[in-house]
């Protein structure tokens, strides 16, 4: 399988949820998170890869929405995946969007490579039947929080898609960056690692895991990087990607240094 989803030079901006929306007087509006005009404006600014995550209806429909809930962002309460369909597509995101169905996000944007944290296993079959009618197999990555899920999408999707790391998969490289003899265990089939700066307070990235990783041929994404000095330096030390809900700072920055993509944006 040709790997579409990392075939773009490193290091890359992924569009966390879509990233910041700045509204008609500038200021931003965080709260139309996994919207269409998010993932519009991204790709507006250049970026090829883009953040969201999948929750599935009572009816098995794919949405790209990060809560288990409406209440936090929508002008409606519930559990999505006690909720129909028909129910939760009279929800608006910020009291004027709509919830993205993840079919037709994949649909409109052809040419973006998204990565989908698979946040229930309910998820997975609806993920499964989107992704095969939408043919966007090799230009997705699969992420989770439970590795249980992710073994889960390897048994029973169609064909193989890129895939992050899970915890334990973590846990593995993290050690292998200290104890070198045990590399061989960190091998896990997984195309990148995709973390944030610690968990609970305990330190998960350092230059030994990013030289891990690349010893592996692995990349190593991290998220959610919103402060540009920070970007800086971990574009220093050899991250491949970060995650950003500022997405043009994160441009801005990686302009600077040379390393944002010179062709035009992704039509869609």
């Amino acid at each position: 399988m040709t790997d579409v989803y990392l075939d773009s030079p490193a290091p890359i901006g992924l569009a966390h949820r879509g990233g910041w929306l700045p509204g008609p007087d500038g200021r931003v509006r965080a709260e139309l998170e996994n919207t269409a005009p998010a993932f519009e404006h991204a790709v507006r600014l250049g970026y090829r890869h883009l953040e969201t995550d999948v929750h599935a209806t009572a009816d098995g429909v794919p949405l790209a929405f990060h809560d288990a809930t409406l209440d936090r962002v929508t002008d409606r309460a519930g559990v999505i995946a006690e909720l129909p369909y028909a129910e939760v597509a009279r929800a608006r995101v910020g009291g004027s969007e709509p919830v993205p169905l993840l079919e037709d996000l994949l649909g409109s944007l052809p040419g973006a490579r998204f990565n989908i944290d698979v946040k229930a296993d309910t998820s997975v079959e609806p993920l499964r039947v989107a992704l095969r009618r939408t043919r966007a197999w090799d230009r997705v990555c699969v992420s989770s929080f439970s590795q249980a899920r992710l073994e889960r999408v390897r048994r029973t999707f169609d064909r193989p898609v890129t895939m992050s790391s899970g915890p334990v998969d973590v846990a593995r490289l993290r050690l292998a960056s200290l104890v070198p003899l045990l590399v061989p265990l960190a091998r896990r089939g997984v195309s990148c690692v995709q973390i944030p700066l610690r968990r609970r307070n305990f330190p998960l990235l350092s230059r030994g895991l990013i030289a891990t990783a690349h010893r592996l041929g692995v990349h190593v994404h991290v998220w959610t990087i919103n402060n540009p000095v920070l970007m800086e330096r971990l574009l220093d030390l050899g991250v491949d990607g970060i995650v950003t809900d500022n997405t043009e700072g994160l441009r801005r920055v990686l302009t600077g240094r040379g390393a944002w993509p010179a062709a035009d944006p992704l039509p869609g």
